[in-house]
């Protein structure tokens, strides 16, 4: 008799739910609300996972390039170059690769004095105007290449904006003064990726100036310790036909270079 009750009492004892958390039993709740507890908490982790999914997607969609380079918000009115090109320095500007062999600051009429620059093809460009400054941070924009700049401990910056007789280019060309041929050749690498969110403020204005949403090159040059920077463009802001000859347009820009090379000679002497 006494077995048999045992069974029966055995066969009557419920089966141990998957649902069943001690924690939540001993405080009195049963099976079917710990499920429901556990449905409903599972999904809300599932919306909020979506969500913020969702969010992420988003802020990718709004991320644009300047962002993605820490670069300050480009203005509607900015343009920029869409092309752009680095040149490591040669050997021939080792004699300036440290700022300490080379001393004397830049002046606007050393790199600007020649008014009119002359180029293959009967190609020329006149001046329109320059600015010289001695906080580099007036003269590029873009966080990165804020950074680069105050790191490389840029000293000066001359700008100057030219154009062709008949108006059809714009070229500007800017001469950074830097610490060092290291700090030059890191910053025009550096510029490979961050020149889309990052570059020479436009000194020209009017007839002068690169329109809205342009067609620009941009060109970067390490000079011993100087960074020369080309940016050219047709005045319409018009994309280069096989008439336009930008080769040559920034060869000439490029006549602007004269006064680092001077700075050559100035400590290695003339050539014998």
């Amino acid at each position: 008799m006494t077995s048999s009750r045992t069974a029966t009492r055995k066969r009557r004892r419920p089966a141990r739910s998957d649902w069943q958390f001690p924690l939540l039993t001993d405080l009195g709740m049963d099976p079917k609300k710990q499920k429901l507890l556990v449905i409903i908490v599972s999904a809300m982790g599932v919306l909020a996972a979506a969500f913020a999914l969702v969010a992420f997607v988003n802020s990718l969609g709004q991320y644009t390039p300047e962002q993605r380079t820490g670069a300050a918000i480009v203005q509607a009115d900015a343009a920029l170059p869409e092309i752009y090109h680095s040149w490591a320095s040669p050997k021939l500007f080792d004699p300036i690769a440290e700022r300490a062999k080379d001393r004397t600051p830049l002046t606007d009429k050393e790199v600007f004095g020649q008014k009119t620059l002359t180029g293959e093809k009967k190609l020329t460009l006149k001046l329109a105007g320059s600015k010289l400054d001695t906080d580099c941070s007036a003269a590029v924009w873009g966080q990165e290449l804020l950074d680069l700049v105050a790191d490389a401990e840029c000293s000066q910056a001359a700008r100057g904006v030219y154009t062709t007789p008949d108006g059809r280019y714009v070229g500007q060309y800017t001469l950074l003064n830097l610490r060092d041929g290291k700090a030059a050749s890191e910053l025009v690498e550096s510029l490979k990726t961050l020149y889309r969110g990052g570059w020479a403020r436009p000194v020209g204005s009017g007839k002068t100036a690169f329109p809205a949403g342009a067609h620009t090159e941009g060109g970067g040059y390490a000079l011993g310790h100087y960074v020369g920077l080309v940016w050219i463009g047709r005045a319409d802001g018009a994309d280069p036909t096989p008439k336009d000859d930008f080769v040559s347009l920034s060869l000439t820009l490029r006549g602007a270079e004269k006064a680092v090379y001077r700075r050559v000679v100035s400590v290695t002497g003339p050539a014998s």
